[in-house]
């Protein structure tokens, strides 16, 4: 049996109250959801001082870093664990005040391979800070940053080689984005435009040139309520008490603001700080201090898509761009002001700020930081060091809710159906399918009542002649694209899913059964008719699926044609080096050698079963490399003897392409089709170009495609239908 790697991280760690606690508990569970098979995730806490907490059971060790003592007895109790294998260590300088020499020796004493994270990273050092960060890169295998900013300092100012560096950006939550109404309603502030801070409170923060800004706000925009979320830093509670707050509640009440300013003296569970920060109109970062590199709090705003306005902090400017907010200068409380009300005056400005800032910041999710650092680990693990990622949970909240009475709906902004798209019938044909595998899963008879409306949204697609209609939109009437686009391949893609239902004879209730075989026998005199070559394949699919249940000399004559007819057009386009059955590779690929496998399957024909794998292998060939799998883009096919674009990926297609390679190693048993489906799946989990999550594990939907530089954010029906068809198909394994 596989033992996980342990890896030590040493950190401050909650209930420590402080900003970088919070960050390793977070990243933490982030590796922890992703890769607990593969990793164990320890904890060394950081005390200081006579502090003392009560922790979780990750944390192993506890270092009591005022003590010089305790460094060296550490450092010799890591080395002799056999457990751990690489330790990361968290930086700030505050936790080593005045046991520099300390720190120093304890890394250069430890005999693993060892990661430094810099929180802080200062420019122009002296030659007593250059020295001592230039020593503890020598005894470190790798450098994290969270910037290129930070990154760039470390190379020109203290001649840190960028060879050790990696940039892994502060991790943010992903969020359901409830709306911004709904929430108002829950808080009582209907009617308010929303400013918000928070963090734990020092005078650092500078809330002090808010409020100075306040009264020019309010004098415009009277409907302004800002709220200022977090209690007072404990160290500097413990050195002044609440000075500083009471210095700030004494400015709202000078300037008379109590209608209009409201602390919020809490450290607020992460659920609700996240609705607080989706309902906020503009997030307000104030901070006064030019060397903070990065903060958590910015992000975790931009994460719930918040308009930003900024002091220019290092983080700041390389994030913000006029697109994603705006950036004041420090304590400059007029041009604050100036920046809040062209925001609150402006709402489509608002609205489009909002959505750039949650595109910028998607890929610095906790789940893609999971992913980078797991990349780090297995490159210092070396050869003895396999991450392998979990499956997450088969849940089918979005499928839900992009489903109404009538059926599912196509398209989503971000992950709210939109209904003015309408519905398609190959959108409720591969629902059908993705649900009755859930059906047959679980037994779950929640599914039964989403399975009749999928079935019964085919049936009223089904036309008198026969043929199916795919365009139907929100008002229940057939759209003017039904003239306009080749309609063979949702026929061939609704007699798939309703053979799908049939052979789930036994399993399904009669009712639905009988239903779905009336659809298909008043579609077969059509079938004959069509020639696209997808619409064969899944014609093949789910006319076979059929036969699973009863014998039809009828179907079984279509299965035929439709397998020669794919022969013809292999046989006329195969040349050695381009095994294939047009001149190009396109979509939904990987259908066609499954066609003929099913086609062998069911008549035992040779040709059948040789172009069914030479095409495969092919197509494979074409989709795997030493990245994983990088199918087809839907910008730009590939045509015989040209080279493959590189972006533009839907998950449909790798979808699809698992569902094959689940038939091939059900026939075959070539474990190499094994390997190549979870390599696939590892696509939606972040094992891609971008190594960015593809499904979105906080909404239960799927991103619509892989982009050149990032990913589409919006969840439509067909991506989240694919990656639901791909995990069902998966959890055999």
């Amino acid at each position: 049996m596989h033992t996980p790697t342990e890896i030590l991280f040493i950190t401050s760690y909650p209930p420590r109250e402080c900003g970088i606690a919070t960050y390793s508990e977070d990243l933490i569970k982030a590796l922890d959801n992703k890769f607990n098979n593969s990793l164990t995730i320890k904890v060394c806490a950081l005390e200081s001082g006579d502090a003392s907490y009560s922790y979780p059971e990750e944390v192993k060790f506890v270092l009591n870093t005022s003590q010089a003592r305790e460094y060296t007895k550490m450092a010799i109790t890591i080395n002799q664990d056999p457990d751990i294998k690489i330790v990361l260590i968290q930086h700030e300088f505050g936790f080593f005040a005045k046991q520099e020499q300390a720190f120093l020796q304890f890394l250069s004493a430890l005999t693993k391979p060892l990661l430094i994270v810099f929180h802080t990273v200062l420019p122009h050092p002296n030659k007593v800070l250059k020295a001592n960060i230039q020593s503890i890169s020598y005894t470190c295998e790798s450098i994290i940053v969270m910037t290129q900013t930070s990154a760039n300092i470390l190379v020109s100012d203290y001649n840190l080689s960028p060879q050790k560096m990696s940039v892994i950006a502060h991790g943010t939550h992903l969020v359901p984005h409830l709306g911004k109404k709904l929430l108002k309603k829950k808080y009582n502030l209907i009617g308010r435009k929303v400013l918000t801070t928070f963090g734990l409170l020092s005078s650092n923060k500078s809330i002090e040139t808010t409020l100075k800004a306040l009264p020019t706000i309010v004098k415009e925009c009277p409907e302004v309520m800002f709220l200022v979320i977090g209690k007072t830093h404990p160290e500097v509670k413990k050195n002044e008490g609440e000075k500083y707050r009471e210095s700030l509640e004494k400015m709202v009440k000078d300037n008379g603001l109590g209608k209009h300013v409201y602390f919020i003296n809490q450290y607020l569970a992460l659920p609700e700080l996240l609705e607080y920060l989706q309902m906020t109109d503009i997030y307000l970062f104030t901070s006064n201090d030019p060397n903070q590199a990065v903060s958590g709090t910015f992000v975790y705003a931009m994460s719930c898509a918040c308009p930003i306005i900024s002091t220019p902090i290092p983080h700041a400017k390389e994030i913000l761009t006029e697109d994603t907010g705006i950036i004041f200068d420090f304590d400059n409380s007029k041009q604050l002001s100036e920046g809040v009300l062209r925001l609150v005056n402006n709402e489509p400005l608002r609205k489009n700020i909002s959505s750039n800032t949650l595109q910028k910041i998607v890929f610095t999710a906790w789940e893609n930081s999971a992913v980078a650092h797991a990349m780090l680990f297995e490159k210092l693990g070396g050869e003895n060091m396999t991450v392998r990622y979990n499956h997450p949970p088969i849940i089918l909240n979005h499928l839900k809710r992009m489903t109404t009475q009538t059926g599912i709906i196509q398209f989503a902004k971000r992950n709210h159906p939109d209904l003015k798209t309408g519905y398609t019938l190959d959108d409720n044909a591969r629902a059908m399918v993705a649900t009755c595998m859930h059906y047959k899963l679980t037994h779950d008879k929640t599914n039964l009542h989403e399975i009749q409306k999928y079935l019964s949204f085919i049936h009223f697609c089904l036309q008198p002649n026969g043929n199916f209609l795919n365009y139907v939109n929100k008002e229940l009437k057939f759209t003017e694209q039904n003239d306009t686009t080749n309609l063979e391949d949702s026929n061939g893609r609704a007699v798939w899913a309703l053979g799908y239902v049939i052979s789930l004879t036994g399993i399904l209730p009669e009712n639905i059964i009988q239903q779905a075989e009336t659809i298909v026998d008043k579609t077969l005199h059509h079938l004959n008719t069509i020639h696209s070559t997808r619409s064969m394949a899944f014609a093949i699919k789910g006319l076979f699926s059929c036969q699973i249940a009863k014998d039809s000399p009828e179907k079984s004559a279509l299965i035929i044609t439709f397998a020669n007819r794919l022969v013809q057009m292999y046989k006329h386009e195969a040349s050695d080096n381009w095994n294939w059955f047009e001149g190009y590779l396109t979509y939904a690929n990987s259908i066609l050698p499954e066609a003929m496998i099913y086609a062998w399957l069911h008549t035992g024909e040779p040709i059948y079963k040789e172009i069914a794998i030479t095409s495969f292998d092919f197509l494979l060939s074409k989709i795997f490399n030493e990245n994983g799998i990088e199918v087809i883009s839907n910008r730009e096919w590939l045509k015989k003897g040209e080279t493959k674009k590189q972006f533009g990926e839907q998950p449909i297609d790798v979808a699809y392409t698992i569902l094959t390679l689940d038939k091939f190693y059900e026939v075959f048993q070539n474990d190499a089709y094994r390997l190549q489906m979870e390599t696939a799946f590892n696509w939606f989990l972040g094992n891609n170009r971008l190594h960015q999550i593809i499904y979105n594990p906080c909404t239960g939907g799927c991103y619509d495609g892989l982009e050149e530089y990032q990913v589409n954010l919006n969840q439509g029906a067909e991506s989240t239908v694919s990656y639901l068809m791909a995990r069902l198909t998966m959890e055999k394994y």
